[in-house]
């Protein structure tokens, strides 16, 4: 780890010879030409003079005594892009920001340190925030004012200034800087304490070291309510216009459904299931889910989940794959699973390198040849003729049927869909009627339908692949990996309990899925080759070309640890559930709070970090103590250690610490946090049905395994631990004597008196269901609501 292979120091020869050939033919390179990031790549011929985030600008900064322009964005953000050709490649402006600042470049993927700090600032003084951020800040690294996009000319409306232009912004604080430096230091001083105070002071609630059942359920259920009053009845999602894809209230719904349901509460149950399944329907049949190359884009600028703002992201799309295999496992509608595969397929086809690390995002905007300018969505919208002359004239009036394609476009459903009109005549293809409709419409049989229109999906998709494609932020980000991982491995065995068997239907291609168990282990073994610094023990932040030099976050760590658990339990080797225990345990070195409960996003170690904060909000991405509430259950339940010298109670204190916060200050507003939710809802099921499937693999006996380990994962059954156990394996035989000496007990007990067949024992409260080798048994004692009533006895031996 940190060593490059000859592969990377020859990509790294070859970028630096086009490198080169480049700068030649541009007037302005500054110090970005040095970067990894694909972000700063984009600005490295600004003549702008950009530094990178470290220590040299940072003492730029104090021996000038100059204030701070800082600018936050990420590679596919389309606004940074505007902003950038308006502002950042002119010449008049960058002399305005080379004379009066030291003006730095951040991509907030690779250091969100960054962002969250100054995000935090302008959501206080604006309340709100986005991308790109544009922060100045006095030399001491404090906050003097802030925004995000600025325009290039003021924007004055009835005779006011209501934004003013980012030029009148830089020469205004230039101007303030000379005539009244003290007094903006002092200014600055007070707002970074304020904030400081804000954000680390110790919220109500935690350290108090457990939180109870009644807590548990109320944050559940009450975070539930709550989404039941946002809910669009008539749209499905939460709220209004723009509408983004939040996977964790989704999954919130689906933990309050099974708790209703092992409640007895079979309306509120249903009412609860059908909120999440009717929004997770109308996602799919929107244009914000690319109904030609599958995968989600980023949100709808619209209420009907049809014009999305184009991007396509790896932090959401994995996290969405995971919610909709949880729906499937519910409803058992192949319609949901058939969502999950068309983002995995996506994923494997567009967004993962040839060494199986999944890239970071591809752009909104690409290139219209026409004008020979990029514009947002050229790459995804048709128009009525482009689709007739790629299915010609018997095959497209279907297409565009069940596709709505207008001839005068199809961006007309709301107000918002087309503000600026520059979708006229432009359709991006929705399912607004029942595919059974457009079937008997056009006298066909749904089956035959569903292959007609896979078929023209396919050609279509061949046809776009010759437009200039949206650009590729190929960077490798580790906690985004993590949820990937996640994705393919619980889809592995997930996608079994498809009936009937899946068939292609392009996007989907229809593999076996057990295919994409491959794929979470090329992944996992590409983040340990490549994000791994075994020396130091650490993660490191992201790949691209090499590793960065930036150290991993809390939630990379906690998204690799949730990724690796789900790799091992879907039947990845004993290496990844050992990996994922040494993680976190680095993890709670880092990042944890032993007073106060929970994980700080950041080590503390970087003094240029000011503030040190711990994320309150499950927002896009779960906050790293959402998801590490839930990865110490687990662990806690699959190696608990020796009776009384092991790591479970230790895991299961830190948990019930950090799960800490339902009682305190998310009581009230558990919908800040409706992941923390979930993993608080593990706690109130606990505890977890331990399943174990013993197998000798060196005997003829692998279908019948697999047939097992399918049949786990097949019902949603989230307070579970899923162990497997290979008796001939002398390596695994140890791990589990050390790590959980009895359930390797009860196994090599059980094989001492029967053949060697593959066997699953089902235990909770260290009471076991009697062994079985029947796939139909497991997942029937998994579908069992609540505590075993009266199971056949078998006692783990030595408890």
């Amino acid at each position: 780890s940190g060593v490059l292979s000859s592969e990377e120091q020859e990509q790294q020869a070859c970028e630096s010879t086009q490198q080169m050939a480049a700068e030649q033919q541009h007037k302005h390179t500054n110090r970005l030409r040095y970067e990894q990031s694909p972000y700063l790549l984009q600005h490295q011929h600004n003549p702008v003079d950009w530094y990178p985030w470290g220590p040299e600008a940072l003492a730029a900064a104090k021996r000038e005594d100059k204030p701070i322009f800082l600018s936050v964005g990420y590679a596919t953000c389309h606004w940074c892009h505007v902003m950038e050709h308006e502002s950042f490649e002119s010449e008049e402006i960058a002399a305005i920001m080379n004379k009066n600042f030291i003006n730095i470049k951040v991509d907030r993927e690779e250091r969100p340190d960054v962002d969250r700090v100054y995000m935090s600032y302008i959501q206080a003084i604006s309340g709100r925030g986005g991308w790109p951020m544009s922060v100045w800040l006095t030399p001491d690294l404090e906050p003097l004012y802030g925004g995000t996009y600025y325009p290039s000319k003021d924007m004055i409306r009835g005779g006011q200034l209501m934004m003013p232009s980012f030029q009148t912004v830089l020469t205004r604080i230039g101007q303030l800087w000379e005539s009244n430096r003290e007094d903006l230091k002092a200014k600055g001083t007070s707002v970074m304490s304020q904030l400081s105070s804000a954000l680390s002071a110790e919220p109500s609630g935690e350290g108090a070291g457990s939180i109870g059942p009644d807590a548990a359920e109320h944050a559940l259920t009450t975070c539930t309510a709550q989404l039941a009053k946002r809910f669009d009845p008539d749209q499905g999602g939460f709220g209004g216009a723009p509408k983004f894809p939040r996977p964790c209230e989704i999954n919130n719904l689906l933990c309050t459904f099974d708790f209703q349901k092992a409640q007895g509460k079979d309306e509120d149950a249903n009412k609860t299931l059908h909120m999440a399944i009717f929004s997770l329907e109308k996602m799919a049949a929107g244009g914000m889910y690319d109904q030609i190359g599958g995968g989600f884009h980023r949100y709808s600028v619209d209420e009907f989940w049809h014009v999305p703002h184009f991007e396509k992201m790896c932090y959401d799309n994995p996290q969405l794959v995971l919610t909709y295999l949880a729906a499937f496992q519910i409803t058992r509608a192949n319609s949901l699973a058939l969502v999950a595969r068309g983002v995995l397929d996506y994923l494997r086809r567009d967004m993962t390198s040839k060494d199986g690390g999944l890239f970071s995002a591809e752009d909104a905007d690409s290139l219209d040849p026409s004008t020979n300018h990029k514009s947002e969505g050229f790459f995804y919208v048709w128009t009525q003729e482009e689709v007739e002359k790629v299915l010609g004239p018997e095959r497209a009036p279907l297409f565009c049927d069940a596709y709505s394609i207008r001839k005068q476009g199809n961006c007309t459903l709301s107000p918002r869909s087309d503000p600026h009109d520059e979708f006229r005549g432009k359709n991006v293809p929705i399912l607004l009627q029942p595919l059974e409709r457009v079937a008997a419409q056009n006298n066909l049989g749904l089956e035959e339908l569903h292959q007609e229109l896979a078929a023209c999906r396919k050609e279509l998709h061949a046809a776009r692949a010759a437009r200039p494609r949206p650009g590729l932020d190929d960077k490798v980000v580790t906690a985004w990996n993590g949820y990937g991982i996640s994705a393919f491995a619980r889809a592995a065995r997930t996608l079994a309990a498809e009936e009937p068997p899946v068939r292609p239907l392009f996007p989907v291609e229809g593999g076996e899925c057990h295919e994409y168990l491959q794929c979470a282990e090329r992944t996992a073994e590409f983040v340990r080759a490549h994000l791994w610094d075994s020396n130091k023990r650490i993660l490191l932040r992201s790949f691209r070309v090499a590793p960065s030099t930036v150290e991993g976050f809390a939630d990379d760590y906690a998204c690799l640890i949730q990724g690796l658990l789900d790799l091992y339990e879907a039947g990845g080797h004993t290496k990844w559930l050992q990996w994922a225990m040494e993680l976190q345990q680095r993890m709670d070195e880092l990042f944890l709070d032993p007073a106060g409960g929970g994980y700080y996003a950041t080590t503390g170690a970087d003094k240029s970090i000011l503030i040190r904060i711990k994320d309150e909000y499950d927002g896009a991405e779960p906050t790293a103590s959402s998801l590490a509430a839930a990865n110490l259950q687990r662990l806690a339940h699959l190696v608990p250690g020796k009776a009384g010298a092991g790591n479970g109670e230790r895991w299961m204190n830190e948990a019930d610490k950090t799960l800490a916060s339902l009682q305190g200050q998310h009581f009230e507003i558990p919908l800040a946090v409706p992941q923390m939710c979930c993993s608080g809802y593990l706690k109130l099921a606990s505890p977890f049905k331990q399943v174990i499937i013993a197998h000798d693999s060196s005997a003829s006996h692998a279908s019948s395994y697999q047939a097992l380990m399918d049949a786990v994962h097949a019902p949603f059954a989230p307070s579970k631990a899923v162990i497997h156990i290979d008796v001939s394996d002398p390596a695994c035989k140890a791990f589990w004597q050390d790590y959980n000496p009895a359930a390797w007990d009860m196994v090599q007990a059980h094989f001492q008196k029967q053949e060697l067949t593959p066997t699953a024992f089902i235990c909770q409260n260290f009471t076991c269901q009697a062994p079985t080798t029947s796939p139909l048994d497991v997942t029937k004692q998994l579908q069992q609501s609540g505590k075993p009533k009266q199971p056949t006895p078998f006692t783990m031996p030595g408890l």
